[in-house]
């Protein structure tokens, strides 16, 4: 059960995260209300679970050399590639409109985590 809820718990933070995201960053939009919020925050996930570990551990060397840096365009492209694989539902209009969408996705989303999810799924747990 607990493991349900953290999955659920975190799908929620992502779409809200992309909901925050389609309201401040122009050039990143998602179609479909509801609806098309959690296919993207879905396909999201599993961009980021399955090819994020592979591609920061193939990136590493360029990662140490630009401080850090890099990981930020890392994130940009694996946004950038949500989008190629649910066209008509994440639409984002360039490069530097991924790189921002990619770092308000990334703060929303680890405050929300912090503010929301965690006090919730505590407050689940049974004692």
């Amino acid at each position: 059960m607990s493991f349900l809820i953290r999955v659920l718990l975190g799908l929620v933070v992502v779409a809200l995260a992309f909901v925050v995201t389609t309201r401040i960053v122009p050039g990143i939009e998602v179609h479909g209300g509801v609806t098309g919020y959690v296919i993207v925050a879905v396909v999201f996930g599993l961009v980021n679970g399955i090819l994020g570990p592979v591609l920061r551990l193939v990136t590493l060397p360029i990662s140490i050399l630009t401080l850090g840096l890099f990981l930020l365009v890392l994130n940009a492209l694996l946004l950038a590639l949500c989008a190629f694989l649910v066209p008509g539902t994440l639409t984002i209009d360039g490069f530097l409109s991924a790189f921002f969408g990619a770092i308000i996705i990334g703060l929303v989303s680890w405050f929300l985590n912090h503010v929301v999810a965690q006090p919730i799924e505590s407050a689940l747990r049974p004692r």
